[in-house]
């Protein structure tokens, strides 16, 4: 399978958020999330495993509560249940893999 950027949709999630699902199959899925300065991903948690990796720039990166600064270039793991998200501190990107797919990101 080949997915063309420009054949993925971006959305736009309000609040200086928007998301680009660059891959998906039954057990894994792939998103591109962008936050403009001083956009936040509100504390929420889901039943996924997630590893994200920053692409570009840098967020506070809350855990259960324990807060950590990531930048380009680090990648971080989210257990499943983990409440968990983020501060832009800059223009910033994301790249996000769930496993097993979001469903609620294809409705």
């Amino acid at each position: 399978m080949i997915v063309r950027n420009d054949d993925v949709k971006l959305e736009d999630l309000g609040k200086g958020v928007s998301r680009k699902i660059l891959a998906q199959v039954s057990n894994i899925m792939m998103v591109e999330v962008s936050f403009a300065k001083g956009s936040i991903g509100e504390i929420h948690s889901h039943v996924h495993e997630q590893i994200s990796y920053i692409l570009k720039g840098s967020f506070e990166l809350n855990i259960d509560g324990k807060k950590e600064i990531v930048k380009t270039g680090d990648t971080y793991y989210i257990k499943p249940n983990a409440l968990h998200g983020v501060l832009a501190l800059e223009d910033a990107t994301i790249l996000d893999v769930f496993t097993p797919r979001r469903e609620d990101f294809l409705k």
